[in-house]
């Protein structure tokens, strides 16, 4: 899943099987961890995505086409905005099953939580991209900053590194053949991992989603 992310924003691709589902969802719950987000919000959010997702999925597609999503955060955080973009021809429409029908309700579950929705032409590609926009008071895309020492940074915590927020995975320290201490920080991107001075200061924030996926790995001291 190729994934393109700032503070504001999220996009990526799906391969069209069944569990880009759940993955769609993963990413919503990821972003709105960052952004605070209250639990109605992500409630309602994670069903409009479902179905959105669910229904690009099933339009038929030429090739091996890959489905689009991008979740942003609009005006001072009071709009979620959710796009999910297919190859398929035709305009999705709300049907309106009988009660006995056992399908056809995702378009119309989408127009019920929704603030508004759409539907527009992809201008640089074919197909097109099914959009819903969600009121979401309390949502905050501005992230906490805060510059400490590298000796407190802890897993789970976000990272400036390299121009990027990256995800603390481990923390280990050791000593300097001179006495110092130094600490090494592994990030989740699978890049090289940051040492630095004990006292080095850092810029950190930290987001729910990660603290609840990364497991604490500290390693002890190592004594010269």
């Amino acid at each position: 899943m190729a994934e393109h992310s700032d503070f504001r924003e999220v996009s990526f691709r799906l391969t069209r099987c069944r569990s880009s589902v759940p993955r769609a969802r993963a990413a919503l719950r990821a972003k709105l961890g960052e952004w605070r987000a209250g639990r109605a919000a992500a409630e309602d959010g994670e069903l409009v995505l479902s179905e959105l997702v669910t229904n690009a999925l099933r339009v038929p597609a030429p090739g091996d086409r890959l489905v689009g999503v991008r979740i942003e955060c609009r005006g001072r955080g009071e709009l979620l905005r959710l796009e999910v973009s297919d190859a398929g021809a035709g305009r999705p429409e709300v049907q309106r099953p009988g009660e006995l029908d056992k399908g056809g309700r995702g378009l119309l579950l989408v127009e019920t939580l929704a603030h508004r929705w759409g539907v527009d032409e992809r201008r640089a590609a074919i197909g097109k991209t099914v959009w819903a926009e969600l009121l979401a008071p309390g949502i905050d895309p501005a992230p906490a900053e805060v510059e400490i020492a590298a000796v407190t940074v802890r897993p789970g915590q976000c990272v400036r590194a390299w121009g990027a927020w990256r995800t603390v995975r481990a923390v280990r320290s050791e000593r300097y053949a001179s006495g110092g201490l130094a600490v090494i920080i592994v990030l989740d991107d699978g890049g090289p991992a940051l040492r630095m001075d004990a006292a080095e200061p850092l810029t950190v924030r930290t987001t729910e989603f990660a603290e609840s996926r990364v497991q604490p790995v500290v390693s002890p001291v190592i004594s010269s």
